[in-house]
């Protein structure tokens, strides 16, 4: 079963010069993920340019991550479709992947009222035995899941979890309050990462993880073990450049990010296209400035990660 707590890194899709995917790049990316000690691994989704793929590119990677993960944490496949039957279809050739389970986003391209979204990530529920994350985003994609809504979805047994971007962090006591642990909620915004966690957000959907695994996983580490003011530390370190996660042009931000620490490519499909002038020299500036900064991180032992683990 997978266990909905942790660190799940929105893992970013590589791309050659000649618009190719990069999975050597790629796999060395997921490999700095399970080095560092995340919980889980998140494909496709908008950070992964999953709009831009091709089934196939979709099923090329998924392949090549469960094949590299080989079970140490669990591989989640976002499903961000336009249509009903095109999700239903994607969950369905997806059985036999090895997927641990999957993150929904409400219908794309249309702003569904909340019978329909109910009715879309129902179906989506119904079309497998895997477990489901909601991804809750009304600010990008103008759809808000309210609490009637999950209210309904409760009945779904497979709707598990939660990705909460709505960036209010009222929602994460609100959850908590209305379906007790019904729900895991994960913080999806980054610079509300620390505060969702300390609200009681079960885990943390991360971006700028990507290019800083082990920062990300020091954090989500040291709230949870009660050591706020430490984990406060590297979060405002951390901060100017988590706040690169919550532009329309994230994607080339963090991209740009794990260029500058050895983890990936600035390629990008288009229409995306690379930074250029000034808006690059001031992500630039924000990247080597905390590079100059870093913090030293604490170690933890066996012992001592298990204990965060089962917490």
């Amino acid at each position: 079963m997978l266990k909905w707590k942790g660190v799940f890194p929105a893992i970013t899709t590589k791309f050659t010069a000649t618009d190719k995917l990069d999975i050597g790049m790629f796999l060395k990316g997921v490999e700095a993920q399970l080095e560092a000690g995340v919980d889980g691994i998140i494909l496709g989704g908008s950070l992964g340019e999953a709009s831009t793929l091709t089934d196939y590119e979709k099923d090329v990677l998924v392949k090549e991550t469960v094949d590299l993960v080989a079970g140490q944490v669990p591989v989640v496949l976002t499903i961000a479709e336009q249509s009903t039957k095109k999700a239903v279809q994607l969950v369905e050739q997806a059985a036999d992947s090895g997927l641990a389970g999957y993150m929904a986003l409400p219908p794309m391209r249309y702003k569904a009222d909340e019978r329909e979204t109910v009715a879309f990530f129902t179906e989506i529920a119904e079309a497998t035995d895997l477990p489901i994350m909601i991804y809750n985003n009304p600010i990008d994609y103008k759809i808000m899941v309210t609490l009637d809504m999950f209210e309904e979805l409760a009945q779904c047994e497979n709707i598990l979890a939660v990705k909460d971007s709505t960036r209010d962090l009222n929602q994460v006591t609100k959850m908590k309050n209305r379906f007790g642990d019904r729900f895991k909620v994960f913080g999806g915004v980054d610079p509300l990462a620390l505060e969702s966690l300390v609200l009681g957000a079960d885990g943390w959907v991360a971006g700028l993880v990507c290019a800083f695994p082990r920062e990300t996983v020091a954090i989500y580490r040291l709230v949870k073990e009660g050591r706020i003011a430490e984990a406060l530390t590297i979060y405002r370190w951390f901060f100017p450049l988590l706040e690169l996660d919550i532009h329309p042009k994230l994607v080339q931000y963090i991209k740009l990010a794990e260029v500058a620490t050895g983890l990936g490519t600035e390629y990008v499909r288009a229409p995306r296209l690379p930074l250029i002038g000034e808006e690059r020299r001031e992500v630039l500036k924000i990247i080597e400035e905390s590079l100059i900064s870093r913090p030293e991180l604490p170690v933890w032992d066996k012992t001592t990660v298990e204990a965060v683990s089962k917490s």
